[in-house]
C-alpha cells in the first residue's frame, strides 16, 4: 500500500514509522510511505507556508499555493484526507476502508497534516477529497493524527502481522467488543493468581471465558459498543451469568 503525507515536519511521521511494526512493514515493501514537505515547493527565499488571516484573528493559517503546489508534484493516490477536528471520526471501522484502497486502483491514500490556526479553506474545497478525525482533541499539528491513521491502517495489511488471527480477535475486531483481559507467565505473581480457568486446558471453556470477560468489559468501559450490535443475545446472557467479570480499577 502506497500513503502519501503531506506536512512540514516529516521527520515528525518518519521518526515514527521507521521502527517496530510499521519500519518491518516499510522494509518489506508492504508499506509505501511517501512523505512531502510543502516548504520544498517553490516559493520565496524564506520557504514561506503560512500567513496572516483575512480578517483578523490570532495566530497563521496554512497557504494553498505550498499544499497544492507539493500535491500537483507528487501525484498521490486518491482519496486525499485532511486531518482535522471537522472530519469523519476515524474508527476501525474506516481503519478497514482505508486498508481494502491496497487492493484499489490508487493502490492506496494521502493525508494532508495541518498546522498553526488551520489551513485555508481553497485546499479543503478545491484539492481534499474529505477530512478525518481522531477525535475532539486539539493538537498543535496534524502529524501525530497521521501517524495513528497510518499504523492502524498498516496492520489490518495482509502479511502485516505476525499473527493472522490478531487483527480479529482484538478490541474493535470482528466481534464488535473490547479484547478480553490477557495473562502470561508467571502463573502467580506477587500473590495474584492467573484465573484458573486459562490454566485448565479446557479450550472450549477458555474461549466462553474469554467471550464472557470480553463481554464485561464492553459493558463496564464502553456500553455504546453493545448497544451498537443490537443488545446482547440470549447466548451473551448465559455467558455472563456462567462467568463472573474480573475487577477492574
Amino acid at each position: 500500500m502506497r500513503i502519501d503525507v503531506f506536512t512540514i515536519f516529516p521527520g515528525l511521521v518518519d521518526a515514527f514509522c521507521a521502527d517496530s511494526l510499521l519500519g518491518k512493514c516499510r522494509a518489506s515493501g508492504l508499506l509505501d510511505l511517501r512523505l512531502h514537505d510543502p516548504r520544498d515547493q517553490p516559493s520565496d527565499v524564506h520557504r514561506t507556508v503560512d500567513d496572516a488571516p483575512f480578517g483578523g484573528g490570532a495566530g497563521m493559517v496554512m497557504k494553498p499555493e505550498p499544499i497544492f503546489a507539493a500535491v500537483e508534484a507528487a501525484g498521490p493516490p486518491r482519496p486525499l484526507y485532511l486531518l482535522g477536528p471537522g472530519g469523519r471520526r476515524f474508527d476501525q471501522a474506516v481503519a478497514h476502508e482505508l486498508a481494502a484502497l491496497a487492493d484499489a486502483p490508487s493502490g492506496g491514500f494521502s493525508l494532508i497534516c495541518g498546522r498553526y490556526e488551520g489551513i485555508d479553506h481553497r485546499v479543503h474545497e478545491h484539492l481534499a477529497d474529505g477530512e478525518l478525525s481522531v477525535g475532539d482533541v486539539v493538537l498543535n499539528g496534524g502529524e501525530v493524527a497521521a501517524c495513528l491513521v497510518v499504523e492502524a491502517v498498516t496492520r489490518l495489511l495482509p502479511g502485516a502481522m505476525g499473527n493472522s488471527a490478531s487483527p480479529v480477535t482484538e478490541s474493535f475486531g470482528a466481534s464488535g467488543l473490547l479484547e478480553e483481559p490477557q495473562y502470561t507467565r508467571p502463573a502467580s505473581f506477587r500473590g495474584w493468581d492467573v484465573p484458573e480457568v486459562l490454566r485448565s486446558g479446557d479450550h472450549g471453556r477458555i474461549e466462553r471465558w474469554r467471550r464472557a470477560q470480553a463481554l464485561h468489559r464492553t459493558l463496564r468501559s464502553r456500553p455504546d459498543l453493545i448497544e451498537a450490535r443490537g443488545g446482547l443475545s440470549e447466548t451473551d446472557r448465559r455467558l455472563l451469568e456462567e462467568f463472573p467479570s474480573l475487577p477492574y480499577p
